[in-house]
């Protein structure tokens, strides 16, 4: 078996894999939101000045359609522009002042999310079809 071969595709796969399992995890923060959206309960945060109900929106847009986004491989550079914001302002400003443990979830995504925006999505993506 070619090496090479072998080392393309673990590259590709693990790609994937963050892709997949760091857009999984971050749904499931958006679908309370976007639940909440569509129960019209727009009570949220508005931690950068521009109105709760947009926050609301926005949130929800970042991290329960993005990552369906994000899991297929789409527009995917992007795409994870969308959460690298959100959880830069979670991290910055919803957290300021918050010990580490109680912002370090945020930190994680972030960290994850611009991997990937400087990685690109990989062969296993609509993006390289």
């Amino acid at each position: 078996m070619n090496i090479n071969f072998l080392k393309n595709n673990l590259l590709h796969i693990g790609l994937f894999i963050l892709r997949f399992g760091f857009s999984i995890g971050f749904m499931t923060h958006g679908y309370d939101k976007w639940i909440r959206i569509f129960s019209g309960n727009y009570k949220f945060s508005d931690p950068i000045g521009i109105g709760s109900t947009l926050s609301l929106f926005l949130t929800a847009f970042a991290e329960f359609v993005v990552p369906i986004f994000l899991i297929i491989g789409y527009k995917t550079r992007l795409s994870s522009v969308f959460p690298i914001i959100t959880m830069f302002i979670a991290y910055v400003v919803s957290h300021d002042g918050d010990p580490f443990s109680k912002k370090e979830k945020s930190f994680i995504y972030l960290i994850a999310f611009i991997t990937i925006f400087f990685t690109g999505p990989g062969k296993y993506s609509i993006d390289k079809k």
